[in-house]
């Protein structure tokens, strides 16, 4: 049973997903690239697709990246997406591009389509080669009825995952229904900036595609480029979006009346995704949140935020239960954003730990059992202005090393 919450305008559904919006369907196999789990998968909107997309900051970028990056420049359109998990084909060289064009090329010959309105994304092992003759198998039945389905397209594009993230919410717009879906996969290699992350969204809002990039950008900013796990980015992160117009509302832009409450959609759909990835960090066992305000500008109070989450002794004294609200303080004072000290007040929970430029009273043993919690949310009021950021991550656990240990061997 799909559970529904809802806001002044908006209708979330936790169990929603990709194929919510009109149009829209998805699938997943396991075609051989892993050896049990699903690890091929793809959506298909019924008509080409406005489409947008964020990617890696990394230099060393993957051949799928490559591939869908000039596919999306190409007019700005997709009608499908394959994805494949196991193999990231990074730093694989020529024959990687050459099996990232074939990938698209067969896809698209299955559909009936054109080769540029096929995104192809891939996510796994850095540096070998895709095994070819299995993907080529997998696409060619990958549209049989039997692999028609949107929890089997979730279950395919997971690594090191422990479970599937997904959500959509729904909106009117003109007087239409208009859905937004999404679907994501991360776990490790999680930093702001993109990580190694998949995230994908569907809409059926007709929407003018400058808008939908600029929008996906400045969203992006707020939720999945504000979450860290373990500090690394990847070779093949991306977001994309798509938008097949098929809730027939007026063309939404900028200056749309109900612009407004489109973007709030997306941004709701993202936030969620983003906190899923955090929380499902590689070992985790808690979430952590981190709210920054008072600050004169959004990109510092996101700077001060993404410091604390992002360090490793944070992180450590959260999983071991730790109140030692010293480390906190210590990463906003070298997060790069000038702060008056003594102005500066820190929570952890409803517990004040640090004000004044001076630490407060509290019980320590009450923070603790505070810090037990599944979810934790730390709270620093700069005093500086009227801006503010959230930030979240997740513990750093003796798991997350024997995970990564051996995660290719």
């Amino acid at each position: 049973m799909t559970q529904a919450t809802s806001t002044s305008e908006i209708v979330v559904l936790e169990e929603g997903s990709v194929t919510l919006p009109k149009g829209y369907k998805a699938g997943g196999m396991h075609c051989g690239i892993k050896r049990k789990r699903l690890d091929l998968g793809y959506i298909v909107s019924e008509v080409p697709a406005t489409a947008a997309g964020v990617y890696t900051t990394n230099i060393f970028q993957a051949a799928p990246l490559l591939v869908t990056q000039e596919s999306v420049a190409k007019e700005n359109k997709l009608q499908a997406i394959i994805v494949n998990s196991g193999n990231a084909n990074a730093c694989t060289g020529e024959q990687g591009l050459l099996d990232a064009y074939t990938m698209q090329k067969d896809f698209a010959n299955e559909l009936g389509i054109e080769a540029h309105l096929v995104a192809v994304t891939s996510t796994g092992v850095i540096g070998e080669l895709m095994p070819m003759d299995k993907v080529k198998a997998g696409v060619t039945q990958i549209l049989n009825k039997e692999y028609e389905n949107e929890s089997l397209f979730k279950e395919a594009i997971l690594t090191t995952d422990t479970c599937v993230k997904h959500t959509a919410v729904q909106m009117t717009i003109d007087g239409k229904k208009v859905s937004i879906g999404g679907a994501s996969k991360g776990s490790g290699m999680i930093h702001p900036n993109m990580a190694t992350m998949l995230g994908f969204v569907t809409t059926d809002a007709n929407i003018a595609q400058e808008d939908l990039l600029a929008a996906l950008r400045d969203v992006t900013n707020q939720t999945f480029n504000m979450i860290t796990v373990d500090g690394d980015t990847s070779t093949n992160d991306m977001v994309l979006v798509l938008a097949n117009g098929l809730a027939e509302n007026s063309q939404l832009t900028k200056d749309h009346p109900e612009w407004d409450i489109f973007k709030k959609g997306l941004k709701l759909v993202c936030e969620s995704l983003a906190k899923k990835i955090a929380r499902d960090g590689e070992g985790a066992t808690k979430l952590v949140e981190v709210q920054v305000t008072g600050s004169y500008s959004r990109n510092a109070a996101s700077a001060v935020g993404k410091a604390i989450i992002s360090s490793n002794l944070v992180k450590t004294a959260i999983y071991g239960t730790d109140p030692n609200w010293g480390r906190i303080v210590t990463a906003i004072g070298y997060s790069g954003v000038p702060v008056e000290p003594n102005a500066i007040k820190v929570a952890i929970g409803p517990y004040t730990v640090f004000e004044n430029g001076l630490p407060s009273m509290f019980v320590e043993e009450e923070v603790k059992e505070y810090l037990q919690l599944d979810v934790i949310k730390i709270h620093v009021e700069l005093n500086q202005g009227e801006f503010s950021a959230t930030a979240w991550g997740c513990d750093l656990t003796y798991d997350y090393v024997k995970i990564n240990a051996s995660y290719r061997t």
